[in-house]
C-alpha cells in the first residue's frame, strides 16, 4: 500500500464501479458478466492493496454476526463509535470492498462466495455499525438477496434498487434460502439502526462510495441525505416483502405504503411504477372495506400516472417512459381494471347490508343506513386525519381534486349506485382499450365479467322491474358471445363461470317476468310465451354447466369436486324449481316437469346425506328441497287423479 499512491487505489475502485453499472449494458449475449468479472479482478486488487483486516476484527467468531447472536440482530440499542485511527479507517474501506464483492457475486449468481464476502463486511463494520462513517453501509449490507425473490402476489411493491446494501443483503440472500424469519431479523436490525441513528446523532452520514473519493469530490449534506434516505426507503420496501411472505397483511401494506409515501417526499419514483403500486395497494384496503383509503391509493395512482413523461429519468430508471408506450397502455388498463374493483366491491358491500333473506331490497335497512350516513359523514375528517396522505402541497391538492369526484359511502338508492356504476362503466371501456379478446383472453374476459356484475348490483337498486330486466338483457348480451368465441377444452374453468352467469340472468329475469305477470289480472299469450323462452334459456345454460363437470364417458361423478360442489348444486336446484315454473296447458305436459323438477330436488337431498359437508354449502336450498321432495309426489297423484276422470 504504501508504494502505491492512494489517487491509484480510488481510481482502480471506481473503474470497478464503471464496469459493474455502465458497461454490464454492453456485454455480449454469450459473456452476460463478463464486466462482473473485470470488476471483481479490479475489487480484489484494491483489497489487496488495502492489506489485511485487523486482527481483533477479522478473528471475531463468524457466528456473531449472524442473526440472534448481537445486538443487532435483536434490534437493541448499538452504541455510537466512530472509526478512528488508521487501523479502524481501514477496516470500514475494506468494508465497502467486500460489500461490493458480496454484490457482484450475487450478481453473478455465486451466492454462497457473496454471503461469505457480506459477513466478512458485517464483522469489520459491526462495532462502528452507527457512526456517521458506517450506518450507511451497515443498513444496506442486510438487504441484498431480498431482491431475487419473486413480486409478491397480493401486494406488489417498487422495483429495487440496482446496488444494494450489505445487512440488507444478507436478508435477500436468507430470503433466497426460505429463512424468511431470518430475513425479517436482519430487516427490522436496520430499522431499528435507522431510529436510533435519526435520534442521536440525526446528521446525513457518509456514503460508502465516499470512502475512495478525494476530498473535493465528497457529496453535499444534501446529496449524502437523499442517498440515506433511498436506503431506508428500499429496507421498507423489502421489509413489506418478508411481511407479505409471512402472511402478515397488515404490516405489509403499511410498510408498503410508508414506502410510496416515501417516495413521493424524496421525489425518488417512476410514475408508471408508482402509480400501478399504489392501484395494487388499493385491492387490499377494498378488500378490508377500507373505501377511503383504496380511493386515495387510486386517486393518487391517476395522479402520478399523469406525469408519465414528465420526469427526467434517474440512475434506477434510465429508460425514457415515452420509449414504452405498449406498457403505458398495459399499465393505464391495469390502473383501469383496479378502479373497477373499487366500484364494484363499494356497490356489493352496500347490497350485502340491505339485502333481505331472499336478496331483495329490504327498506327498514335501508332507512337504519340512511340513519348513519350522517355519522359517517360526521366521523370523515377525524378518518383522513388518521390515515396516511400521500404527497404535500400542489399534489395532495391534485390527489383531493380527484378524490371529491367519488363516493366511499355505500350507495342507498339507485342514484347513489348508478354514479358508482358509470365510473366503474367508464373504466370497463378504458381496460378493454388494452385487454382485448385477440390477445389478452383471460384478462378481457374478466374486465366483461365485472361489467355484468355492475349491471347486476345496479338491479338491485332498481325499483322498476322492466328496467331491471333490461339490465340483465345487457348481461346477456356482453356474456352470450364469449361462449361462441372460447375454445372450452382450453377455458373449460371460464366457460363454466360464464355459463352459469348467464343462466343466472336468464333466471332472473324469468323472476322478474313472473313477478310482472302476476300484477296483471289476465297476462296475454305474448307474456306467457316472454316467460317460457326465459325458462328455456335458462335451462339450458344450467345445463350446459353441469354438463361440463361429466367425466369422458358423459357420466355424472359421484363426488363432486369442492371448487364447484356450491354452484353444481344451486344448478340443480334451480333446474328443478325452473321445471316447476314451465306454464303449459297440457295436464301431461306438465306432470312430466313436476317429474323432472322432483328428480332434481331429490338429487340434492340424497347427495347431502350421502355427503354431509355438502348441506353446509346450501343450507337454505337444501330446506327448500326437502320440503318439495314431501309436497311434489302428493300435487303429482292430484294430476293423475285429475287425468283419469277427464
Amino acid at each position: 500500500m504504501a508504494n502505491v499512491p492512494w489517487a491509484e487505489v480510488c481510481e482502480k475502485f471506481q473503474a470497478a464501479l464503471t464496469l459493474s453499472r455502465v458497461e454490464l449494458q454492453k456485454n455480449p449475449e454469450k459473456e452476460p458478466y463478463k464486466s462482473k468479472y473485470s470488476a471483481r479482478a479490479l475489487l480484489e486488487e484494491v483489497k489487496a492493496l488495502l492489506g489485511p483486516a485487523p486482527e481483533d476484527e477479522d478473528e471475531r467468531p463468524e457466528a456473531e454476526d449472524g442473526p440472534g447472536a448481537g445486538d443487532h440482530a435483536l434490534g437493541l440499542p448499538a452504541e455510537v463509535v466512530e472509526p478512528e485511527g488508521p487501523v479502524a479507517q481501514r477496516a470500514v474501506r475494506l468494508a465497502v470492498i467486500e460489500f461490493h464483492l458480496g454484490v457482484n457475486h450475487i450478481d453473478t449468481e455465486e451466492l454462497s462466495a457473496g454471503e461469505e464476502h457480506l459477513v466478512k463486511c458485517l464483522r469489520l463494520l459491526r462495532r462502528y455499525r452507527l457512526s456517521h462513517d458506517c450506518i450507511s453501509l451497515y443498513i444496506q449490507a442486510q438487504r441484498q438477496g431480498f431482491a431475487m425473490l419473486p413480486r409478491c402476489q397480493v401486494i406488489c411493491l417498487p422495483r429495487p434498487p440496482k446496488v444494494l446494501g450489505l445487512q440488507n443483503n444478507l436478508g435477500i440472500l436468507w430470503s433466497e434460502r426460505e429463512e424468511i424469519e431470518t430475513a425479517q431479523a436482519y430487516l427490522e436490525s436496520s430499522e431499528a439502526l435507522y431510529t436510533q441513528y435519526m435520534k442521536e446523532v440525526g446528521c446525513p452520514p457518509l456514503d460508502p462510495t465516499e470512502r475512495f473519493l478525494p476530498e473535493e469530490e465528497k457529496l453535499t449534506e444534501q446529496e449524502r441525505s437523499k442517498r440515506f434516505e433511498k436506503v431506508y426507503t428500499h429496507n421498507l420496501y423489502y421489509l413489506a416483502q418478508v411481511y407479505q411472505h409471512l402472511e402478515m397483511f397488515e404490516k405489509a401494506a403499511h410498510y408498503c405504503h410508508s414506502t410510496l409515501k416515501r417516495q413521493l417526499e424524496h421525489n425518488a419514483y417512476h410514475p408508471i411504477e408508482w402509480a400501478i403500486n399504489a392501484a395494487t395497494l388499493s385491492q387490499f384496503y377494498i378488500n378490508k372495506l377500507c373505501f377511503m383509503e383504496a380511493r386515495h391509493c387510486l386517486s393518487a395512482a391517476n395522479v402520478i400516472f399523469g406525469q408519465t413523461g414528465k420526469i427526467s429519468a434517474t440512475e434506477d430508471t434510465p429508460e425514457a417512459e415515452g420509449e414504452v408506450p405498449e406498457l403505458y397502455h398495459q399499465r393505464k388498463g391495469e390502473i383501469a381494471r383496479c378502479w373497477i374493483k373499487y366500484c364494484l366491491t363499494l356497490m356489493q358491500n352496500a347490497q350485502l347490508s340491505m339485502q333481505d333473506n331472499i336478496g331483495e331490497l329490504d327498506l327498514d335497512k335501508q332507512s337504519e343506513l340512511r340513519a348513519l350516513r350522517k355519522k359517517e359523514l360526521d366521523e370523515e375528517e377525524s378518518i383522513r386525519k388518521k390515515a396516511v396522505q400521500f404527497g404535500t402541497g400542489e399534489l395532495c391538492d391534485a390527489i383531493s381534486a380527484v378524490e371529491e369526484k367519488v363516493s366511499y359511502l355505500r350507495p342507498l338508492d339507485f342514484e347513489e349506485a348508478r354514479e358508482l356504476f358509470l365510473l366503474g362503466q367508464h373504466y370497463v371501456f378504458e381496460a378493454k382499450e388494452f385487454f382485448q379478446i385477440d390477445g389478452y383472453v383471460t384478462d378481457h374476459i374478466e374486465v366483461v365479467q365485472d361489467h355484468s356484475a355492475l349491471f347486476k348490483v345496479l338491479a338491485f337498486f332498481e325499483t322498476d322491474m322492466e328496467r331491471r330486466c333490461k339490465m340483465h338483457k345487457r348481461r346477456i348480451a356482453m356474456l352470450e358471445p364469449l361462449t361462441v368465441d372460447l375454445n372450452p377444452q382450453y377455458y373449460l374453468l371460464v366457460n363454466r363461470q360464464i355459463q352459469f352467469e348467464i343462466a343466472h340472468a336468464y333466471y332472473d329475469m324469468m323472476d322478474l317476468k313472473v313477478a310482472i305477470a302476476d300484477r296483471l289480472r289476465d297476462p296475454d299469450s305474448h307474456i306467457v310465451k316472454k316467460i317460457n323462452n326465459l325458462n328455456k334459456s335458462a335451462l339450458k345454460y344450467y345445463q350446459l354447466f353441469l354438463d361440463s363437470l361429466r367425466d369422458p364417458n358423459k357420466v355424472f361423478p359421484e363426488h363432486i369436486g369442492e371448487d364447484v360442489l356450491r354452484p353444481a348444486m344451486l344448478a340443480k336446484f334451480r333446474v328443478a324449481r325452473l321445471y316447476g315454473k314451465i306454464i303449459t296447458a297440457d295436464p301431461k305436459k306438465e306432470l312430466e316437469n313436476l317429474a323432472t323438477s322432483l328428480e332434481h330436488y331429490k338429487f340434492i337431498v340424497d347427495y347431502c346425506e350421502k355427503h354431509p359437508e355438502a348441506a353446509q354449502e346450501i343450507e337454505v336450498e337444501l330446506e327448500l328441497s326437502k320440503e318439495m321432495v314431501s309436497l311434489l309426489p302428493t300435487k303429482m297423484e292430484r294430476f293423475r287423479t285429475k287425468m283419469a276422470l277427464t
